[in-house]
């Protein structure tokens, strides 16, 4: 029998286990704090628990905690790491330092279903979604891991079209019990599927980062073919009803291309549909995937879009690109891995 995984359980799941058990409920807290704040990788190392309570566990869990199968450095420092999840499937987590931060972008699934004509993800179809475990596996087993300042949920996959799992693994990585983060260190993009997207602006307080891409709905389903089912006019409309203007921080996520997307006429568009909305624009450099036929934009197109949209008042940067030596698109590593092994 194939043992189950304790991480990932939240305390009240957690609660309910040792109860089933018959441990002590006191054991649930001593569990957690094993699993979140000293990060064992065996229940053996979860000393304070009875030999008992620790052979219950035995038999029907392990800890679930599997280092990278593989992984790549940029020379700018950029890690990208390999996951194994399931049976020969693989994701993929970038772990990105920078001067007195760390940031580590995280995936939810394995493939996507929102076929995003730029992302290599898109083009391996979907094949699983990710627990909550194997979410936060990829912090807890990441060589750096006590180095981390921040998370983004902007890996493989849609995290709003696994909303179950994100959200429990938003709950540890925020908790009191888990890691007992600042909801403030972590940012989740998405396409914007409505109904979780309320859910995620409910029941969370981390930042929101939108993927948008072009501020024409036509020319957006032709990059996004979720724009058919989540129109970004209609998503604009519903983030009007949130209060953006404290803590909480909300940022549209801009690729570039180049004669794509990147006139004078996008940037009045863009302005036009975020006016009024407390939010900044991320601008980011293309990594050109294979089989598409979409190029970059160079960085005086780059500088001049952002100059003109934050002129008229709209806060834009252009994200720093990083490690594209290492196969920096999301997919590429896992989708060459996927292929050795045959699954694509």
């Amino acid at each position: 029998m194939q043992k189950q995984s304790l991480l990932g359980l939240t305390l009240a799941e957690l609660q309910a286990l040792v109860k089933e058990l018959g441990m002590p409920s006191f054991s649930a807290g001593q569990i957690a704090s094993w699993l979140y704040v000293k990060r064992v990788t065996s229940i053996d190392e979860m000393t304070n628990l009875s030999l008992k309570s620790r052979s219950l566990l035995k038999e029907r869990f392990d800890v679930g905690a599997a280092a990278p199968v593989d992984a790549m450095r940029s020379v700018d420092g950029t890690v990208k790491y390999l996951y194994g999840v399931g049976e020969n499937h693989f994701v993929e987590s970038v772990y990105i330092p920078d001067d007195d931060r760390a940031t580590l972008c995280v995936s939810s699934q394995v493939g996507c279903k929102m076929h995003c004509k730029f992302c290599m993800t898109g083009k391996q179809g979907f094949s699983m979604n990710l627990t909550a475990g194997q979410i936060i596996n990829q912090i807890v087993s990441l060589p750096e891991c006590e180095r981390l300042t921040n998370v983004v949920m902007m890996g493989m996959g849609e995290p709003l079209d696994n909303w179950d799992a994100v959200q429990k693994a938003l709950e540890i990585m925020t908790a009191p019990y888990g890691f007992a983060w600042s909801p403030k260190r972590i940012t989740l993009s998405t396409v914007g599927l409505r109904k979780n997207l309320r859910r995620f602006l409910l029941e969370t307080d981390c930042h929101l980062a939108v993927s948008l891409h072009s501020p024409l709905p036509q020319q957006r389903a032709g990059l996004m073919p979720a724009e058919k089912a989540f129109s970004i006019v209609d998503l604009v409309d519903e983030l009007r009803n949130y209060d953006f203007s404290k803590q909480r921080r909300l940022s549209f996520e801009y690729i570039l291309f180049k004669g794509v997307n990147d006139s004078m006429a996008h940037a009045k568009e863009l302005l036009k549909l975020l006016r009024g909305l407390d939010c900044r624009v991320n601008l980011i450099r293309f990594h050109a995937i294979p089989g598409v036929d979409l190029e970059g934009c160079s960085m005086e197109a780059m500088t001049t879009f952002r100059d003109y949209l934050t002129s008229h008042g709209l806060f834009t940067t252009i994200r720093a690109s990083r490690g594209e030596d290492i196969f920096a698109a999301c997919g590429m590593l896992s989708t060459a891995k996927m292929e050795e092994k045959g699954r694509i």
